[in-house]
């Protein structure tokens, strides 16, 4: 399967001719508005666009799936056990996902499904029966979609719900200084409780906290890996050495170049989820009549996610390392990190919270007020994905919205309870799945995505020439 996304993305990347550089300041314009006239221009009969969120919603609320504890404990264990070279892989495969990103997102918004009034259906589900269908493959595309639909919902409340509730509640009680079943279990009631009152909105509610939410974040953890590189600002150089010289000659011990290439692609892709097909679901949401549009704004996720966050976490870890806390490819059976001094095994969080421990004192508690954001956030978008695929599966009644509603908020409270081995294997065998069907239909799709950008891109300047004096 991580072969299937790393082609991919190098497919797309050649296909669609390096659009996620070569377009980059066209994202970055669209999602400041500066194409916004044209984007939610009525049609010709009067017809408003269809779509709930603005542009800058539509990628918090999927950066809110994807910026996580991936780029926090998955991240630094990668490191750990990979090397320094995983880093540069890492960056790779965020890069060429970018491009992934771009082509399901485009197609998200072009089959989409709007409602009588005026809510909008869409991802993978859609855009397999719908695009498919036009190629005369219905049946193909119809049993894809299940296959999709039925793993999203799965992946909704593992990865994208069980698994952030343990880890978050995990190192709030850390923290706390408290322990115990039912101290875990309450918490998780209250952790479900805040869910609730979110996801109970809808997606509209959902866009308005995570643009609040992601870029607070997003802030608060920025600024603190920034602190500790700067503290160790002579070792920079040193540590970009480590990067590439690691990324082509690994250290022995880390299973060769192959073993950290495997290493560094498959932490980027569970982080940004390039190819999964998840955030096309969010993307397919907002107010444009040019799919396009939407597919640039998300090629923006993987860079933010993987090229800045997870990249800046793996600098602190080899910054923290720089005396030899611990050695490059040691583990122990359960794949946490072991500590020369005393033999210690520590999991990613607390790895990367004592990285930042040694810079600035006390920062366990920022990190795990980051921690427990990353994870809420996360669990926003992940119940929005889940229900729309449950909602595909078993139609749009209230019955359905409810009785999902209600299955997500049960599962906040088992995962906080849960062992998080019996998690993690449930989440990643979902997840992972959930790319099998989504990239045979961007395989097949790619040409409707590079005709809808070649249309975005004819308005844009179309648009430019009439505003020129």
């Amino acid at each position: 399967m991580l072969i299937l996304l790393v082609f991919g993305g190098i497919f797309f990347t050649c296909y669609f001719r390096l659009v996620n550089f070569r377009k980059l300041p066209v994202a970055f314009r669209t999602i400041r508005g500066k194409y916004n006239e044209i984007g939610q221009r009525p049609s010709a009969d009067g017809t408003p666009v269809a779509g709930e969120l603005t542009h800058f919603q539509a990628l918090t609320a999927a950066l809110s799936g994807t910026v996580g504890l991936g780029n926090i404990a998955g991240v630094s264990v990668a490191i750990a056990i990979g090397g320094p070279g995983a880093t540069f892989w890492m960056i790779v495969s965020g890069l060429i996902g970018m491009t992934t990103k771009f082509v399901e997102c485009t197609l998200g918004v072009k089959y989409r499904d709007v409602d009588e009034n005026g809510r909008t259906y869409g991802g993978p589900m859609y855009y397999l029966t719908k695009g498919l269908s036009e190629m005369g493959a219905h049946r193909l595309g119809k049993a894809l979609a299940v296959i999709f639909a039925v793993m999203c919902v799965g992946a909704s409340l593992g990865g994208g719900n069980a698994l952030q509730s343990n880890q978050a509640i995990a190192q709030l009680t850390t923290t706390l200084g408290v322990e115990g079943d039912f101290v875990r279990t309450l918490f998780g009631v209250g952790l479900a409780l805040l869910v609730g009152v979110v996801i109970i909105g809808g997606i509209k509610r959902i866009g308005q906290i995570t643009e609040k939410l992601v870029p607070f974040m997003g802030i608060i953890y920025l600024l603190g890996s920034l602190a500790v590189v700067a503290v160790h600002y002579a070792y920079i150089g040193e540590a970009f050495g480590l990067i590439i010289g690691q990324a082509f000659s690994p250290a022995a011990g880390l299973g060769g170049v192959v073993g950290v290439l495997i290493t560094g692609f498959r932490r980027a892709s569970f982080s940004n989820e390039a190819g999964i097909g998840s955030a096309a679901i969010a993307h397919s949401a907002v107010k444009t009549r040019y799919p396009a549009s939407e597919g640039l704004v998300g090629l923006l996720e993987p860079f933010v996610d993987t090229v800045v966050i997870c990249t800046l976490t793996a600098l602190t870890i080899i910054f923290f390392n720089s005396e030899g806390v611990f050695t490059y490819g040691v583990q122990d059976q359960w794949g946490n990190v072991l500590l020369k001094d005393g033999g210690q095994a520590v999991g990613g969080v607390e790895l990367t919270s004592m990285a930042f421990e040694s810079v600035i004192p006390h920062f366990s508690v920022v990190l795990t007020i980051a921690v427990f954001l990353f994870a809420f956030s996360t669990m926003l978008s992940w119940s929005y994905y889940g229900i729309q695929s449950w909602k595909f599966l078993f139609g749009r009644s209230k019955w359905a919205d409810l009785s999902y509603k209600v299955l997500f908020l049960f599962f906040v409270i088992i995962g906080a309870a849960a062992t998080l081995d019996s998690v993690i294997k449930f989440s990643d065998a979902m997840i992972l799945a959930m790319a099998f069907p989504n990239m045979i239909g961007l395989f097949l799709l790619a040409p409707k995505a590079r005709q809808e950008l070649s249309r975005y891109l004819d308005a844009v300047r179309s648009h430019v020439k009439q505003r020129q004096p």
